[in-house]
């Protein structure tokens, strides 16, 4: 043998880019592979979306004023926005729960999507004409949207208020433009979707994925050999979505399931023993309460706003001390609290006086407005929050003094509190200081 072919034998195999189909080896990747999970992200990505659109609608963005509105330039993109309703209590708890931990148990699901597609992401050329131009930019705007929205949604649930003024826009815009690619990518790719799932040539042992004549660019030329079957790493998956599945719901589903949230920063058992030992995301002190804020010189202000109103309202005003408070009759209702990062308390026993008939103390009749409520807190998001009419008129919204038999503590918005039926928890503003009932 001559040196040269010596050489040429002994020497190592050039190197290969990702570019290169050859740099791909995994055996595993294949049509059929990435054609299952797209499915199950197509169902769970539909049921995230509707759910963070209800999310968003929950917050009441359009009423007038345009105090809770986290994105004032939507737009056109708060078409299908409506009046959020008060029954059923819990409806917030179930949609926001469900929109949380089913994305947080889809994490596993669209890794392996992406590593079942990733060979695509480095093909050339860019493009080979303008459909497949158009396709590769959904593709680019699908993952990264994906990463974007999964990434900062887990960062808020996992470290609350990571965003203080941002995470709302940033959210709900970067679920429009990775919507967009997602409907778009479902559009072009769904056919060869269906057609990857009637092939039967993929028995699923962990054998290459090939079939005669494909064009997907994901089956690898020279596969390397398996050390686990397709099936396998389904079941891997799957299993991982399981096991987040089962160590975060239990911080939506409350009672003893709880318990099982260890993965979730509201899970575990309740932080406290008592009335008052339920979950909370900010305390008193966190936001700038002090005792004397809330001590005997505390009053709660009522009045009627309007066009040409002086500061401070349009002349009808009454100011509360609590004793004042308690002296009203005193009705009850049974409600959870529900927060946007996922968690809920189960339906706690608050006492305290109906909004309705707050409203009637300062001239307002059968129909009370929308009401504005302005709270002691310094700082943080929602220290002003609005709740609408329909709101105001249920009767079991209340303006809290107690909860469980006992007065609120600090931490749950001692002297007072809002406490509505399936009301975002912001919404359930503590440290309540002034309500301006009709325009603001």
């Amino acid at each position: 043998m001559s040196a040269d072919r010596l050489n040429s034998a002994t020497s190592p195999a050039p190197p290969v880019s990702p570019t290169s189909p050859a740099f791909w080896r995994s055996p595993l990747r294949g049509p059929r592979l990435t054609a299952l999970l797209g499915v199950v992200l197509l169902a769970g990505v539909t049921l995230l979306f509707v759910t963070g659109m209800l999310s968003y609608a929950a917050y009441n963005p359009n009423l007038a004023g345009g105090v809770n509105d986290q994105t004032p330039d939507k737009g056109l993109l708060g078409f299908y926005l409506f009046d959020w309703p008060t029954d059923p209590a819990w409806l917030y708890r179930v949609t926001q729960g469900l929109h949380v931990t089913l994305g947080v148990a889809l994490v596993p699901i669209l890794l392996a999507k992406l590593w079942s597609v990733i060979p695509k992401l480095f093909a050339l050329p860019p493009a080979r004409s303008v459909g497949h131009a158009l396709e590769r930019l959904s593709l680019l705007l699908l993952v990264g949207g994906a990463l974007f929205e999964f990434v900062t949604g887990i960062l808020n649930i996992q470290l609350e208020y990571l965003f203080p003024g941002s995470f709302y826009p940033l959210h709900f815009y970067g679920a429009w433009v990775f919507t967009g690619a997602f409907v778009a990518h479902v559009v072009l790719r769904f056919p060869r979707t269906l057609r990857a799932l009637r092939e039967r040539t993929d028995p699923g042992r962990g054998g290459p994925q090939r079939t005669a004549d494909d064009d997907t660019g994901l089956v690898a030329p020279r596969p390397d050999p398996p050390t686990v079957s397709r099936r396998g790493a389904l079941a891997l998956v799957g299993g991982g979505s399981l096991l987040l599945l089962a160590t975060t719901a239990g911080q939506s589903i409350g009672g003893w399931w709880r318990r099982t949230a260890l993965l979730a920063p509201h899970g575990g058992p309740d932080p406290g023993s008592g009335p008052n030992g339920f979950q909370i995301n900010k305390t008193a002190a966190s936001r700038g309460i002090r005792p004397q804020d809330t001590g005997d010189d505390w009053r709660l202000t009522i009045e009627v706003g309007g066009p040409g109103a002086p500061p401070g309202g349009s002349g009808r005003r009454v100011r509360l001390s609590r004793t004042d408070l308690l002296k009203l009759p005193q009705h009850e209702a049974a409600l959870p609290i529900a927060c946007v990062e996922g968690w809920s308390t189960d339906d706690q026993r608050w006492s305290g006086v109906r909004l309705r008939d707050l409203a009637a103390l300062v001239g307002l009749g059968e129909q009370p407005p929308d009401v504005l409520v302005e709270s002691l807190q310094l700082h943080g998001a929602f220290r002003l929050a609005a709740l609408r009419d329909n709101q105001v008129r249920d009767p079991r919204s209340l303006l809290a003094l107690r909860v469980g038999g006992e007065d609120l503590s600090p931490d749950h918005g001692y002297p007072a509190r809002i406490i509505v039926p399936a009301a975002p928890g912001v919404l359930n503003t503590k440290w309540v200081a002034r309500m301006t009932f009709g325009e603001w």
